[in-house]
């Protein structure tokens, strides 16, 4: 078995690098750091890949897991001339368990929290999901394009162990080829989600038993959400789950408008596979978009709280304006305020995190992330649960700064 807690974040604040909700375990945002939290192997990216994986393992460790029961990597990486996405995914299943392999959701990420890191993964992983023999999956190829050098890669693209499903996050041309009419944002988003419920329907599922949507879009302003999140609702009844859309401008490969991935929960009840029902919170404080989406904030089943993001939007309304215009600290304790009214309904306070998942504004100012850590870290009851912290050059609108979501053990 790995070594128990033998590396740390550079924080100075408290804090979990694993934990475990319900019958899932999360890693947070693991890099290739030491028992110090430096980084081992500053700027190098395929090294820091193979300390970062054994970083995981000694995670796992703490919560009676291994590397053989991950179910989902999802990892943010630097880009470099030698290693692109394809090259990146093809090292990760060379280094991980096979038969099948578990989903890899990546994502191109041009700044890190730390400096010298090229890579975080943040992990899913469900304890001796292979050895009790119950499980689906779905594989495909990657389309590598012409262009491409790469041999073939093959993939999972759907995973579902027991009750929990993970689909790989995909763009539109990522497991087939683009016709010369879908190339906007709104085709892509229509090819994306007919591919994700079709991974689901391989598994026995839909996408009516997502409990997470996770969506990336090319923009910097509502103009460019907006047609893009209507198309995704078209794929739901209402209540739809809990959902993150973050502007990203360095979706690959380039042409791509937008990249969803789902998460997602269906139960196996004699030989019939059926839909779970779920507890909701949607408190009056709490935010509504400008559009009407199916999305809900808040989502309880089986023993789980899975949170929509949440952004210091104006409370009460639709409006969505911004409290605190551009404020990072300001903004970021306003939002976790959201989180605790909708943990509140279902008598979980936000030290019952076990995954923080923050998307911020990256800032000039050096101390800005030790100040949001020591905020976040207040806000959790005094330990950072697991953490995915996340830079990005913009947020939704000029004057937002940071989007927040979790889940939580009820």
């Amino acid at each position: 078995m790995a070594e128990l807690s033998s590396w740390r974040l550079p924080l100075e604040e408290p804090h979990e690098i694993s934990s475990s909700a319900s019958n899932l375990s999360f890693v947070g945002g693991a890099g290739d750091f030491d028992e110090f939290g430096n980084i081992q192997n500053p700027y190098k990216l395929r090294t820091q890949l193979e300390g970062t994986l054994e970083n995981i393992k000694s995670a796992l460790a703490k919560e009676n897991c291994g590397i053989v029961d991950i179910v989902r990597l999802k990892i943010f990486y630097t880009p470099t001339k030698e290693i692109d996405e394809f090259e990146l995914i093809q090292i990760l299943l060379e280094l991980l368990p096979k038969d099948p392999a578990p989903v890899i959701s990546s994502l191109p990420a041009r700044l890190q929290p730390f400096s010298g890191q090229e890579v975080q993964i943040q992990v899913i992983a469900q304890r001796n999901w292979r050895s009790e023999q119950n499980y689906r999956f779905e594989t495909k190829v990657l389309n590598t394009f012409s262009s491409s050098s790469h041999k073939q890669i093959t993939v999972t693209s759907a995973l579902r162990t027991g009750e929990f499903i993970a689909l790989a996050n995909r763009t539109a041309g990522l497991f087939d080829d683009l016709t010369s009419d879908e190339t906007d944002g709104v085709k892509q988003t229509h090819l994306i989600m007919q591919s994700l419920d079709e991974s689901l329907r391989s598994v026995g599922a839909s996408l009516q038993d997502s409990i997470k949507l996770e969506s990336y879009y090319f923009g910097t302003s509502r103009k460019e959400w907006s047609p893009l999140a209507k198309a995704r609702a078209d794929y739901f009844k209402e209540p739809g789950p809990p959902a993150t859309a973050i502007p990203y401008n360095d979706i690959l490969p380039y042409g791509s408008k937008t990249k969803v991935g789902a998460l997602a929960m269906r139960e196996l009840r004699n030989t019939y596979d059926k839909y779970i029902p779920r507890e909701d919170s949607w408190p009056p404080r709490v935010w509504d978009w400008q559009l009407n989406l199916p999305w809900r904030q808040a989502q309880k089943l089986r023993g789980m709280v899975w949170l929509g993001g949440q952004v210091p939007a104006e409370p009460f309304s639709n409006t969505g304006k911004r409290m605190f215009p551009g404020e990072l600290l300001p903004q970021t304790r306003f939002t976790m305020s959201y989180v605790e009214d909708l943990l509140r309904p279902f008598n979980c306070k936000t030290s019952d995190i076990k995954l923080l998942v923050c998307y911020f504004q990256n800032s000039n100012d050096e101390n800005i992330i030790g100040k949001m850590l020591e905020l976040l870290r207040n806000c959790c009851g005094g330990v950072l649960p697991p953490l995915t912290l996340i830079p990005v050059p913009h947020m939704q609108t000029p004057d937002s700064t940071v989007e927040i979501w979790g889940v939580v053990q009820s």
